[in-house]
């Protein structure tokens, strides 16, 4: 049985299994304190069997006004957890916060492009494409940035994608 419930301190010394996947992000404790501590109902862990750490999702919600939206910062599975809906829950569980309780337009996220079964998980999700950031990932590798509108985005103008790639630096939002 899967139980999905709020990130906490101690799942910190937990969940490095979870983070060894190459396509997974690894950040430093503090910037994951950061998010634990600003932005608790959008670090959730999916726990199995004698509390085994399965997978997370860690995000936020930022913008202003019609940029107002949440953003996936991370989301993995451990290998021997996948195809099992558990991104898929962690998923609509992050939109779900973002669309009632903080009425929020859309959800973003960035993903590898190279990372082809992800991109193929969020499509099935609703997200598309809406730009390409060139040379995202540590300078070498371009993300795209997928996004999904909300119910108050009645018109999902939020979804209609940039007809160019952007650079990093062009980005609108707060590194954190």
């Amino acid at each position: 049985m899967t139980t999905i419930r709020r990130f906490c301190c101690n799942d910190l010394l937990r969940f490095a299994s979870v983070n060894l996947d190459h396509l997974t992000e690894t950040f430093n404790m503090s910037f994951y304190m950061t998010y634990l501590a600003r932005w608790p109902d959008y670090f959730q862990v999916a726990e199995g069997p004698g509390n085994r750490v399965m997978g997370y999702i860690m995000g936020k919600v930022e913008g202003q006004g019609e940029s107002w939206h949440g953003h996936v910062t991370a989301v993995t599975i451990a290998p021997e957890y996948r195809r099992q809906q558990l991104a898929k829950k962690l998923m609509n569980l992050l939109e779900e916060i973002s669309d009632k309780i903080d009425k929020a337009y859309f959800v973003d996220l960035f993903v590898r492009a190279s990372n082809t079964p992800a991109i193929k998980m969020y499509e099935k999700l609703g997200y598309v494409i809406y730009r390409r950031v060139l040379c995202y990932y540590s300078g070498e590798e371009d993300g795209l940035d997928m996004r999904k509108a909300l119910s108050r985005d009645v018109e999902k103008k939020s979804m209609i994608p940039l007809k160019r790639p952007i650079r990093p630096d062009e980005l609108e939002y707060d590194s954190i």
